[in-house]
């Protein structure tokens, strides 16, 4: 039995149909709404075919027909066509890089939180992670009479803020002459290379600011911490309560739990960094309680060695094609936000 064009359109139809609707398809919907030139019978017919061929499946003897997970791959692979982002959506995410944003974790969050807004999806996002954590430059700012920022950039232009409180500041001449201490120590440093000797070093050349060291090291133990493991930001979670598909309390509860296990996420995203874009479609994906999702990722790069992964969850009839525009869109505009934190970093 062949998937002719005829089949094809067919298919399309009750994919579109369902996507919109959420209610099953029948062939009077079809012949009604999609202009095929054939009759009710005809597309009967046809219906009963892609049925036995396993795209398309019946969930009540009286109702008509929904896509099943080979429909939608079908779909997603050959069929669906490429959705250019409205002025509307462009200007939403672009406002992301229009926000003086200076740190990741900040950035991810409004990263998450816009694309949530714009699919109504769950959306999940990684932090860069890199391969080496190694130091790459340390500067130290005044802020307060109180307090300087510690803002510490690994060769991976990973960068983590932190800041610090001391008794009293330093002035702006002495901050300069630690920062630079500092650069000369621990620059092209792994964390495990910085031993007794160098922080004895420091201790001396540092003299009466030495309680700065502490928290200096500590703040570069959480930094490289992080550089080597994946920190995820999520957005949108109860986002799912809204389709239908997940009206069934405990089917809800068992997602919401999934989600909350931020491990199966970062799995996920693990999994997904060596494609630019994947598309998991229900039965696809190996953990139960997403059977009934669907998961798009995006890679996004900060260099080759470092990269960070986007991802929306939904129902299986997600609108695969905004999504991917959403996500296509998103993976450029975030790339550039990190360039230019990292240039302002090197700049300054």
């Amino acid at each position: 039995m062949s998937l002719n064009d005829r089949k094809i359109q067919i298919l399309q139809a009750i994919i579109n149909d369902y996507i919109e609707t959420a209610e099953p398809v029948g062939s009077r919907t079809i012949a009604k709404k999609y202009n095929l030139g054939i009759s009710s019978a005809t597309i009967r017919n046809e219906m009963s075919d892609l049925e036995e061929m396993g795209f398309i499946m019946q969930p009540h003897a009286s109702s008509g027909r929904i896509p099943s997970d080979l429909g939608y791959r079908l779909y997603v692979d050959h069929l669906m066509k490429k959705r250019e982002l409205s002025l509307e959506e462009q200007g939403y995410l672009q406002s992301v890089i229009s926000r003086d944003i200076s740190q990741i974790d900040y950035l991810m969050e409004e990263t998450a939180r816009v694309i949530s807004s714009l699919t109504n999806y769950t959306s999940f996002i990684s932090e860069p992670v890199g391969q080496r954590a190694r130091i790459k430059q340390i500067r130290l700012l005044p802020l307060d009479m109180v307090s300087v920022l510690l803002v510490i950039v690994t060769e991976d232009n990973f960068m983590k803020n932190h800041v610090i409180k001391l008794g009293v500041v330093p002035d702006e001449d002495k901050i300069f002459e630690i920062g630079m201490y500092l650069n000369r120590a621990f620059q092209g440093c792994a964390l495990q290379q910085i031993g007794r000797e160098v922080i004895s070093r420091l201790q001396i050349q540092l003299g009466e600011y030495s309680e700065l060291l502490r928290p200096i090291l500590r703040a570069l133990q959480a930094t490289m911490d992080a550089a080597e493991k994946v920190q995820l930001h999520m957005s949108g979670a109860r986002n799912i309560l809204a389709f239908p598909e997940f009206s069934d309390i405990s089917k809800a509860k068992s997602l919401f739990q999934t989600l909350e296990e931020k491990d199966v996420l970062v799995t996920l995203l693990e999994e997904s960094k060596s494609n630019d874009l994947q598309v998991l479609i229900g039965s696809e994906n190996t953990v139960q309680s997403m059977k009934d999702c669907s998961v798009i990722t995006a890679t996004y790069k900060l260099s080759d060695d470092t990269r960070g992964t986007i991802g929306i969850v939904g129902p299986t009839r997600m609108d695969y094609s905004q999504v991917i525009s959403v996500l296509n869109g998103m993976v450029q505009n975030i790339e550039k936000v990190l360039r230019n934190l990292t240039d302002d970093n090197r700049d300054g």
